[in-house]
């Protein structure tokens, strides 16, 4: 081993970090007791981008983690910027402004949500209209 010029190595000391190892574990565990939110809606998305109809529970939840975050970190970038301690749609839309996509989907999801309003506002206005005539 000398000849090549290497310095050897001593594996038998156990001076290593392995800091990230220590952090998965740690993340393991805070995360396991935590009840989980969207995976089955998760599942289902995977589902209709390819995936397997069963994926791995361990993936699910890694996606699940990695989408809670950036909802924590979304949020708290919102509550900075308008009202403070207040998210606003506003917040929303003036962070991803930038980000084409995620700003067309807001104004679609926006917009969807006013003509909902809309339509359940005329439904229950025929549905109220059609029970004051039984009333009568």
């Amino acid at each position: 081993m000398a000849s090549n010029n290497m310095p050897e190595e001593n594996f038998e000391g156990g001076d290593f970090n392995f800091d990230d190892d220590a952090d998965d574990e740690q993340l393991v565990a805070t995360n396991s007791g935590r009840k989980r939110l969207f995976s089955k809606e998760l599942r289902c998305m995977m589902f209709g981008f390819g995936d397997d109809k069963n994926p791995y529970t361990e993936t699910v939840d890694l996606l699940e983690d990695l989408v809670i975050e950036y909802i924590a970190e979304t949020t708290h970038r919102a509550m900075e910027i308008g009202r403070t301690g207040r998210v606003q749609v506003e917040d929303i839309i003036f962070l991803v402004r930038k980000d084409q996509r995620k700003y067309a989907r807001v104004k679609d999801l926006l917009t969807m949500n006013e003509e909902l309003k809309k339509a359940r506002k005329a439904f229950d206005e025929i549905k109220y209209v059609g029970n004051e005539g039984k009333l009568k």
